[in-house]
């Protein structure tokens, strides 16, 4: 009958050493993405400006729009006031009395009013045409600018992008590989302190008689203990696991 074969336990050593090859494999999957630094949030505020102005542009020629259908508007109005004023004028000519002449002239008084409310308002969205195409100059011009910064950037992006996904990317199968290696509750701890470290370091040599990562003095009994890797010992300031320098390991 076929022995089943058994998981074989990691030694603590072993594990701390799981964790500190994990460590480096994060750590450079970090440095490769701080190459990209800011870029990508560049790059997403850019597109996000763009598009306010796209939205800004489109509404100041819509507004533009309806301010010169206005404008046709009055000066059909216009005309056809003028048309009636020529009708009134001729109905003048056959009046039976005063009476029926003053009425006819109050009617060509207010169509003249009338043809004159026109040019003003006309005039005044003639002004507003004109400052609105000031500032859709300006927003195109910013538009214009902003775009080809974006494809500055976007150029950057992409090449630094190609340059190092390959990489990342191998990376990232070895860091889960590695990180499947632990136990769950090392790689639970593994976790939590990368995630709440502002470089993302959670496993650290002693370095110079300091942690490597708060850089405070760890006494030399507990320095021993480290370098034996008969246990998992934490930073008593950072909480960071530590292991031994490389100069010991």
């Amino acid at each position: 009958m076929a022995k089943t074969a058994t998981k074989k336990e990691m030694t603590i050593a072993e594990k701390l050493d799981g964790l500190y090859n994990l460590q480096r494999i994060d750590s450079e999957i970090d440095r490769i993405r701080t190459i990209r630094g800011e870029l990508p949030l560049e790059v997403q505020d850019l597109e996000d400006e763009i598009a306010g102005l796209d939205t800004r542009i489109a509404n100041i020629e819509s507004e533009i729009k309806d301010l010169d259908t206005e404008i046709s508007d009055r000066k059909n109005s216009s005309k056809d006031a003028e048309t009636a004023i020529a009708k009134y004028k001729e109905q003048q000519n056959n009046v039976r009395n005063n009476r029926e002449f003053e009425s006819i002239a109050k009617e060509i008084e207010f169509q003249e009013l009338e043809i004159r409310l026109n040019e003003k308002r006309s005039k005044e969205s003639k002004a507003k045409i004109g400052g609105k195409k000031e500032i859709l100059d300006e927003a195109k011009e910013r538009r214009d600018f902003r775009a080809e910064d974006l494809a500055s950037k976007k150029a950057e992006l992409d090449e630094i992008i190609a340059e190092t996904q390959a990489q990342e990317e191998k990376l990232e199968k070895k860091s889960k590989t590695a990180l499947k290696k632990l136990d769950a509750r090392l790689s639970g701890a593994y976790t939590r302190l990368r995630e709440n470290a502002r470089n993302g370091l959670a496993v650290v040599p002693v370095d110079r008689d300091a942690c490597g990562g708060c850089f405070n003095k760890i006494p030399p009994q507990r320095q021993l203990d480290i370098q034996t890797k008969k246990k998992v010992i934490a930073c008593e300031h950072c909480g960071r696991i530590l292991v031994p320098s490389e100069s010991e390991d």
